[in-house]
Formats: structure tokens, sequence, C-alpha cells
């Protein structure tokens, strides 16, 4: 059995505000033990149900953030920015499962430090499916196959969890109080938490759909302001559809559509509030 885990940050037990997932602010040395140490209860209880392989992806801000000198020795890590598929780096038909630990709900919607990749989209739509992170990672763990059988985070990325994926494995380690504020369990508690819903999450991947993408997806990206979209529109094959700072683009599958998506978020963020 070959295990994928997407580690993201905002999602992390006690993480209750940006100051501990920017790299420049105080409370980030914290947050980055804490995330490691998440990860290691993940990797080790996987091991523990029988896994041969387990793969980690750093997924957050320049997704160098997992301490490579404390991570389980018996794991690899995907680690560093450019990342082809970023979150998803190094997923494919290979593996068995995948668990997204740390994650946090979609842009616009009720959540700890909810956003969507970047603080310049306000909506992603795969057609006419508002997804998330969550949800754009889940559609290509679906085109290999490969069914996401756990997701953490707070409760509302867990509720954004249940409703997108049938059968999905669930664990929130704090309540949403406000965008900036929790109710979290503690690091052991939630360790003991995650470590019994993994080995139920593996044990249960035969009853769990891959969450299958649509064929030739139209990916949708709305921005905050219509600056944003200008520059996300420079992408080749990309229209923004009039009236709106929505920008469209016709994928080929749910690959193209996760690189467009990429290339569009980080076009985006070129623009200024000028």
């Amino acid at each position: 059995m070959k295990v994928y885990i997407s580690v993201d940050m905002e999602g992390i037990t006690g993480l209750g505000d940006y100051t501990y997932v920017s790299s420049n602010e105080k409370n980030y040395e914290r947050g980055r033990r804490i995330m490691t140490q998440e990860a290691n209860v993940v990797i080790e209880a996987a091991f523990q149900q029988g896994a041969t392989e387990v793969v980690v992806n750093d997924s957050h801000s320049k997704m160098n953030n997992l301490m490579i000198e404390e991570l389980h020795p018996d794991a690899s890590l995907i680690t560093g920015d450019v990342k082809p598929y970023s979150m998803v780096q190094g997923l494919d038909g290979n593996m068995d499962a995948v668990i997204l630990l740390g994650y946090h709900a979609r842009a616009g919607q009720r959540g700890v430090m909810a956003h969507s990749m970047t603080w310049g989209a306000r909506n992603m739509y795969i057609n006419d499916t508002p997804i998330g992170e969550l949800g754009f990672n889940s559609y290509v763990a679906g085109y290999y196959g490969v069914p996401v059988v756990m997701v953490a985070g707070d409760d509302c990325v867990s509720e954004e969890a249940a409703a997108l994926i049938q059968g999905v494995h669930t664990v929130a380690v704090k309540k949403t109080i406000s965008r900036s504020s929790v109710k979290s369990l503690t690091p052991a508690r939630a360790g003991t938490l995650l470590k019994q819903k993994t080995a139920i999450a593996l044990q249960d991947i035969e009853n769990i759909a891959p969450l299958a993408p649509p064929d030739q997806p139209v990916l949708k990206v709305e921005f905050t302001n219509y600056g944003q979209a200008e520059w996300a529109n420079l992408m080749p094959g990309t229209s923004i559809i009039p009236g709106t700072c929505i920008v469209a683009y016709q994928a080929k599958d749910i690959l193209e559509a996760y690189q467009a998506m990429l290339v569009m978020t980080e076009l985006a963020m070129r623009t200024t509030f000028c």
C-alpha cells in the first residue's frame, strides 16, 4: 500500500491566524514544528496499517515548511517551489490512497484562514461546480483513480469534504470561531484522534470512490478585482467573461485545468491595489 499525504498549514492543530503560517511572522516557527509533528502522527499511523511507502508533499506557500530533520525517517518528502503540480506534485496512479492534512475551507466561505490558492481568488469553478484547494486536489487524485480517504483541518473544511467526497473520513482538530480564531484540540489530543482516524480511513479504502473529474472541463476563476483578471487573461486560451472579474479556460483534462489555474493565479498576483 502506497500512501500520499498533501500537507497544508492553515488547518493544522492550534494555528488560528496568519502569524503561524507566514514565514516572516512571530509564530511561524511554532507553526511549522506543530505541522511537522502532526504529519509524523499520520505517517506513523499509515506505516502501522501496512503502508510500504509514504510520500509527503509540503503544500503550503513556498512549500518548504516541513522540517525534514524531524520528519519520520521512513517517509519521503517533496519540498520546495516551483512544482508543476503544486499541492499534488508526485501524485499518480501508483498511489493507493490520498490524505489531505492541515486543509482549510475554500475562498469566500466560513473557516479559519479560508482561501483558494491566493488572496486574489474569490471563487474557482470546474464547469459550474465551486471548488477550492480540497476539491481541485481531489479531482486530480480522481483522474488517477486514487481515492481521497481522509481530510483533516478545521470543522468547515470537514463539512466541505463530506459534501464533496462520498464516504471520506474527516477530522476536525479545531472549531472555527472566526476567520482568525479557533477553539482547538491540543496537539496531543489531536494526535490521538488523527492516529485513530488514519487507521480507520486506510482500512476503508475499498469503500471510498475516487472523485472523478469531468472530461474537458471549463476552468473559471473569479478574481477580487478587474486588474487581476486582466493579468490572468494574458495566458493564451483564456477569456474574461464580460461584466465580471471571471477568467475562463477550456481545458483538455483536469491536469491541464490545474496547471492553468496555477498560471492564472500567479499572474494575478502581479497586480497592485493602486
